[in-house]
């Protein structure tokens, strides 16, 4: 709970720094600019707030690790969804709208966690969760998308490396394996889940899991 706190705190601040010309800068999600994917986030958090208040009876059926789903292709951009994001984000039209509106949800959405029964039992996208494992799932979230959030801007802050360890732990296990100690955090995570491609030394280290990249998680 404590570390869902902390990479949502870290995510929401480096979004506080930006400057208005960094929104129209790529991000590292395919056919986003940062502005798209703050608008994501937004949404992210209205889903965080959705799912702490919607209780369930019945016994869990994913935990933190399972309640990822690894797909067959990574994104391009092109789904429905994805394009709806792009148009949403474009209706802001000035920055400091979108920031507002991810301060204001994303610290209630923070708030609610605080608040949250780690034993409490709830309902999401069909799945029952623990309050604790499902916010222990958006430490991945977060982590994440704060390194796509600061792909194309090398000065901006990176994510805590706590959640760093605990993102790339928790990919380890969706994966059945483990990276090469060799790598770092960082970037055990962006090649392991395609943000970027693996250089000729990286594959050589990988040896048969590189076959198995990019774990486009979903």
């Amino acid at each position: 709970m404590d570390l869902f706190s902390r990479s949502w705190t870290a995510l929401r601040t480096a979004v506080a720094e930006l400057s208005d010309e960094d929104f129209a800068r790529p991000s590292g999600c395919a056919g986003w600019l940062v502005r798209d994917l703050v608008c994501h986030l937004i949404i992210d958090a209205q889903d965080v707030l959705i799912t702490l208040v919607t209780p369930a009876e019945t016994e869990p059926t994913r935990d933190a690790v399972t309640y990822w789903h690894v797909a067959e292709t990574p994104p391009t951009g092109d789904d429905p969804l994805d394009a709806l994001t792009v148009r949403l984000a474009a209706a802001y039209e000035e920055p400091r709208l979108l920031t507002f509106h991810l301060d204001d949800v994303g610290s209630a959405a923070g708030r609610a966690a605080e608040l949250a029964d780690p034993a409490l039992r709830v309902g999401t996208q069909g799945e029952v969760l623990t309050a604790g494992d499902y916010l222990s799932a958006y430490v991945l979230e977060w982590t994440l998308h704060h390194l796509d959030l600061i792909a194309h801007l090398p000065d901006a802050a990176s994510p805590p490396a706590e959640g760093l360890a605990r993102t790339r732990e928790m990919l380890e296990k969706i994966a059945g394996t483990a990276f090469p100690a060799s790598f770092s955090d960082k970037d055990a995570l962006l090649v392991g889940t395609g943000r970027r491609a693996p250089t000729d030394a990286e594959k050589a280290e990988l040896g048969g899991l590189a076959a198995k990249l990019p774990f486009v998680l979903g």
